[in-house]
């Protein structure tokens, strides 16, 4: 199958070249400790300088270290937001830039959680840190300075995976959520979609590179509960508004397309946003790629509307 590398964008295009210039070891070749370092020495290069905010606070969330975003001392509406990286790599460090523009862009106030990862905690661990973390927030993030009846959870890649299964137990334990914030998700337990092999290599997130993030993380005989794979989730009825960001040329979009779908059918309001021309990770490269702050301000804007409208 010859990859259909005239989908990207010129500036998506010379980004992966740029990448494949400077020759980095691919994340599966490492150890996970390598590939951490590998992933926060490289994570801001594409991204604009840090916004300065009133608040950046390290604090610590349901005994997790967090660190808090806001762009004024003002009771805030409130994200939970979870970085991506697989559930092996990633943290509060190579999500910085990004949850400071969300929070810029949207006025309210940006909780990033430093969860668990794998291999060391292997699922469900980072499941239960995210839940753990929402809980906490909705009881004790008054004491934060923040408005605890517009909450809402989001996240990229794993990050969006984890986003989307703290909303369906919110939903389940009656805790009331404004939106789930759903960027670039994985939400299927097997690479049957087709998006998986068309983009499986030289689109920035490879196969095998999916596929060694899942080895650390999950044994195969548990991949299809739904705390892994929310596709798999019977019902996700009567579950907070979503807002689900997509990049054509990821080889995640089809099972993200999937999701969205599944959840309007389930009677959930979406909205859906497919970035054309863009990989996975797109959303964190605002120094080359317009289509990142783009998608920042959707998100942002999502956000707006929805502590504008509680549900």
């Amino acid at each position: 199958m010859t990859p259909p590398t005239h989908l990207l964008t010129p500036a998506m295009s010379g980004v992966l070249e740029r990448i494949r210039r400077a020759g980095r070891p691919p994340f599966h070749a490492m150890t996970p400790t390598e590939a951490r370092a590998a992933y926060v020495a490289g994570a801001e290069v594409l991204e604009p300088p840090r916004a300065v905010l009133a608040r950046v606070e390290d604090i610590t969330v349901a005994g997790l270290p967090a660190r808090l975003y806001a762009p004024s001392r003002d009771v805030l509406p409130t994200l939970l937001y979870l970085h991506g990286g697989g559930f092996v790599i990633g943290g509060l460090e190579t999500h910085d830039s990004l949850c400071r523009q969300l929070a810029r862009r949207s006025g309210g106030a940006v909780i990033a959680l430093d969860y668990r990862l794998a291999p060391e905690h292997r699922f469900p661990a980072a499941q239960d840190d995210a839940w753990a973390a929402l809980r906490w927030l909705a009881e004790h993030g008054a004491a934060l300075g923040l408005d605890t009846q517009r909450l809402a959870v989001g996240g990229d890649s794993a990050g969006g995976t984890l986003a989307a299964v703290c909303a369906i137990q919110a939903r389940d334990h009656r805790l009331p959520l404004a939106l789930q914030l759903l960027i670039t998700p994985g939400t299927a337990a097997l690479a049957t979609h087709a998006s998986r092999h068309l983009f499986a290599n030289g689109f920035l997130l490879d196969a095998t590179t999916i596929d060694w993030f899942f080895e650390q993380t999950i044994d195969r005989s548990q991949r299809h509960d739904w705390r892994f794979a929310p596709l798999e989730a019977d019902d996700l009825g009567s579950g907070a508004p979503a807002c689900v960001m997509l990049a054509e040329c990821d080889p995640l979009v089809d099972e993200g397309i999937a999701y969205a779908d599944k959840l309007r059918a389930a009677g959930v309001p979406v909205q859906l946003d497919l970035a054309r021309g863009m990989t996975h990770d797109f959303i964190k490269m605002g120094r080359v790629l317009k289509e990142a702050a783009h998608a920042q301000q959707f998100a942002a804007d999502a956000l707006i509307d929805a502590w504008r409208h509680p549900t």
